[in-house]
């Protein structure tokens, strides 16, 4: 069976992954779909609206065929480790191809910027270093690198082409026998925000519109059918979705109770923003209003999300730098053709396939994972809080019959 992977978050599901999956099958000739996805927290740093196990319904329902799990030492990070940890995992399940969206929409460009990269890693990087020395964000540091070495033009100031270009160089950068694919991304910007297609749009306008109206059907026309009653689903057991402003007053509570040499410990706090974080804690009444009084140049709304997670995780700058690689491969979800092509991937697979998550009980990334479900869970009130973390351990894969793909 040829098992063609995508990298994915779901937050939530809509057409635009819809058609990203219908197009993947078409151009790859995919007899088995495999979603590596990010868990409870999201590499933007965000929490996602609702949990993994809804959004990997969503991704089983629209037709993926497996969903796997990519780990949140590696789903809440910068693009390339999210994307080493995504496509080590991927290799190791029996990924031949992989299918990206992006802007450019062309892969001859990600190959070449890749090759270029490769050629002149220690001039590149040391270009970006003077970028963000003079105060540049790493996007602007990075397509000013590309210009002055002439590379092949791909614009990364563009989100998706940032990330699919760090899927490319980590495949090449690996050795892994990957081959990408790239489809152009449909009609929605990754960062819109309001609605400007009658069928496809961002997940970014979504989430807007369901914190501004409360109501689903604000979004119905932009979410497959299957998705809609996921999320519909799920807030009426839990009476909400998520988002940071649910984890602020813990967020709150851990910035005024550390230490700044405690936060020096916390990946991601780097150049003395600890005492920007601990200056501007106490007065802020919202974390929208706490961000934007940290944020500076170099740090990023999105770099401060990512560092925050981090201090509600409690996530180490020594458990991100022995982060090197994933260690298992945790199956969330499977269709009837999923399951028969694990039966035969799992004799071949690089790392354990864990179905159980007892059975990872010790392991560092999984110890990890276990601090982020109980970060997740907080946002509700008991007995919630205790049901949602029991989903954490306690959850199946989940499986969904009667789809089959030859």
């Amino acid at each position: 069976m040829k098992a063609v992977g995508v990298i994915v978050e779901y937050n939530p599901f809509h057409n635009g992954h819809f058609h990203h999956l219908n197009e993947t099958r078409q151009k790859t000739g995919a007899d088995c779909l495999i979603a590596v996805m990010s868990g409870n927290f999201l590499q933007r740093g965000e929490p996602a609206i609702v949990s993994k196990w809804a959004r990997a319904k969503m991704a089983l329902a629209a037709g993926v065929d497996v969903v796997i799990e990519l780990p949140y030492a590696f789903a809440v990070q910068a693009a390339e480790q999210f994307a080493h940890g995504a496509v080590q995992l991927l290799a190791a399940i029996g990924c031949q191809e992989l299918c990206f969206g992006s802007e450019s929409g062309e892969i001859s460009a990600f190959l070449s910027a890749a090759e270029t990269w490769l050629e002149q890693k220690e001039t590149f990087d040391s270009l970006i270093r003077t970028g963000l020395a003079r105060g540049q964000s790493f996007p602007k540091a990075a397509a000013e690198a590309w210009q002055k070495l002439g590379a092949a033009p791909l614009d990364l100031s563009q989100p998706n082409n940032v990330l699919g270009f760090a899927y490319v160089k980590a495949i090449r950068q690996n050795r892994l026998a990957i081959a990408p694919h790239t489809i152009p991304r449909l009609a929605a910007g990754y960062h819109d925000e309001s609605f400007s297609h009658p069928s496809i749009a961002s997940a970014t306008s979504l989430r807007k519109a369901l914190r501004q109206t409360g109501q689903l059907e604000s979004i119905a026309a932009y979410v497959p059918p299957a998705a809609l009653e996921q999320l519909r689903q799920y807030r009426e057991t839990y009476g909400r979705f998520h988002d940071w402003e649910l984890y602020f007053p813990l967020l709150k509570y851990r910035l005024l109770t550390a230490t700044e040499a405690d936060l020096r410990r916390i990946a991601g706090v780097e150049e003395g923003i600890e005492h920007r974080l601990k200056q501007h804690i106490a007065h802020a009444e919202t974390f929208a209003a706490f961000i934007a009084a940290v944020k500076t140049k170099r740090y990023t709304w999105t770099r401060l999300q990512r560092l925050c997670a981090h201090v509600l995780t409690n996530f180490t700058k020594e458990e991100q730098a022995k982060a090197a690689n994933p260690t298992y491969i945790r199956l969330l979800g499977m269709s009837e053709t999923g399951r028969r092509y694990l039966k035969q991937a799992k004799k071949s697979a690089a790392l354990p396939l864990v179905a159980k998550a007892a059975k990872l009980n010790g392991d560092p990334l999984y110890e990890q994972e276990k601090r982020a479900a109980a970060v997740y869970a907080a946002a509700f009130p008991e007995p919630l809080y205790s049901a949602a973390l029991k989903e954490e351990y306690a959850t199946a894969p989940i499986y969904v019959s009667g789809i089959e793909r030859k």
